[in-house]
């Protein structure tokens, strides 16, 4: 059995963007938990959370937070699981704070990074880590590649088709 996937939000008003990495982990069968931690407002409880993380049988971590959006970074630096950051947009800057903040981290403590609001990525990126280690995710991944060109085959197929009655 893969290891579990925790997602870790700074804000439950994150959760309407996370909810996308939520349904996707649930579309691959990995086993999952969805926290409210914060890197500023319970610090204590977020390295806590990250330095035991491999001890409670988690294999990623996926961090969503705005705006300042150090939730990650702290994160990895109580971890050696690889950890992604998901950049939330916010009002003051569209989330390019948030995107910042996250991608740029000191050397050693790395962030794997998505686009801003990009919980969707995270997620298969985090099911992508474990089928390294794990067959049955990876033929899943596999299969779900091939039906999204199989996708872009047929409306190409559709398109020439519509250009050909010109």
């Amino acid at each position: 059995m893969s290891k579990k996937v925790a997602v870790i939000m700074g804000s439950d008003s994150d959760f309407p963007v996370v909810k996308s990495a939520l349904t996707e982990l649930k579309k691959y069968g990995v086993e999952f938990e969805c926290r409210v931690m914060s890197a500023h407002r319970t610090p204590a409880e977020a390295c806590e959370f990250a330095s035991s993380a491999r001890d409670n049988g988690f294999g990623v971590i996926i961090c969503a937070a705005g705006m300042a959006a150090h939730l990650a970074g702290v994160v990895a630096g109580h971890t050696t699981l690889p950890v992604i950051g998901i950049p939330m947009k916010s009002a003051a800057l569209e989330g390019m704070d948030a995107l910042l903040a996250t991608v740029m981290m000191p050397p050693g403590v790395p962030v794997a990074t998505v686009g801003i609001n990009g919980a969707k990525n995270a997620a298969v990126l985090a099911v992508q880590m474990l089928s390294v280690s794990d067959d049955a995710l990876a033929e899943k991944l596999a299969a779900e590649k091939k039906a999204m060109a199989d996708g872009v085959n047929a409306k190409d197929k559709a398109l020439q088709e519509e250009i050909a009655k010109l």
